[in-house]
């Protein structure tokens, strides 16, 4: 029984944490409790309230943890075709798990993250989230609407085109391995912004990139590094939306994933932090 309930409970410790290293230890904590646990009348909701639980309890050391971080922090990356999240079916689903979605959802209080987690992804009602937050139905709506009303301000809607994503991110890929200026410089909005999350272990530009000019500069930098010429590339679906999978060697060197609105590049999340990218490195092997 547990382990049908495995996919669920670890795409809601994902979307919790930003971290699919973090999510499986939970959910194996969770199997643990589970296994030593007296007889439960239903199984799914003790499980999801237990998960819920150790997440928020993560969630209150990880803002210590974070605030010291270096440079910019981002979700870990997880390759979604096979799975692993649960459907990805709508323009919804897709975006409440991509890489932008999951850093707004950081600006969130540990409980107004559980809420919408538990609302908008899993449909749960707010009487069932309200017995796992040991709160009232009134307090679940208004961590919701407070979360709703935080998200808004701070997230911009993107095309929701698969396809045009997915040809973008082609040419985009082939650009910044060719070095092709004027390829880029077609694909890259005014305002582009670029974010790089090497977790202080690896190259990586520790503040966020402004501008059409800057961000081509600095994707131009890869090209002329003396190991571009030895790395392997592919696109594939990370976090719901097409990204750039670059490989040196048999490892996972760096996950691209652009953010596109009417046909440009708006923001990239580069992620090059070793431990970032093991769990996906896994993934593809």
């Amino acid at each position: 029984m547990f382990e049908e309930q495995r996919p669920r409970l670890f795409g809601v410790a994902y979307r919790m944490l930003g971290s699919a290293v973090e999510a499986e230890d939970v959910v194996q904590d969770a199997f643990l409790r589970w296994h030593k646990a007296d007889r439960v009348e239903v199984p799914a909701a003790w499980l999801t309230k237990v998960v819920t639980n150790l997440c928020l309890n993560r969630l209150a050391s990880a803002r210590v943890t974070r605030e010291r971080y270096v440079g910019a922090w981002l979700p870990e990356p997880v390759l979604t075709a096979g799975g692993v999240l649960g459907p990805l079916e709508t323009v919804e689903q897709r975006d409440l798990v991509s890489l932008g979605f999951l850093v707004v959802l950081e600006r969130l209080s540990p409980p107004e993250r559980a809420v919408f987690v538990l609302r908008e992804a899993f449909g749960h009602p707010h009487r069932e989230i309200a017995e796992i937050l040991d709160v009232d139905e009134a307090h679940s709506r208004q961590l919701h609407s407070r979360a709703r009303k935080h998200i808004a301000e701070t997230r911009r809607r993107f095309a929701a085109d698969q396809g045009q994503h997915r040809r973008i991110v082609d040419r985009f890929l082939a650009a910044t391995l060719d070095g092709d200026m004027a390829g880029l410089e077609r694909l890259l909005a005014d305002d582009v912004v670029s974010w790089a999350d090497g977790g202080g272990t690896t190259t990586a530009a520790r503040r966020p990139i402004v501008g059409k000019t800057k961000v081509l500069r600095y994707l131009l930098g890869f090209h002329a590094r003396p190991e571009a010429t030895l790395v392997a590339a592919e696109v594939a679906e990370v976090n719901g939306q097409p990204a750039a999978l670059v490989r040196f060697g048999d490892g996972l060197a760096a996950v691209f994933a652009p953010e596109i609105q009417d046909g440009l590049v708006v923001a990239l999340r580069l992620v090059v932090s070793p431990a970032k990218l093991a769990y996906a490195d896994t993934q593809a092997k």
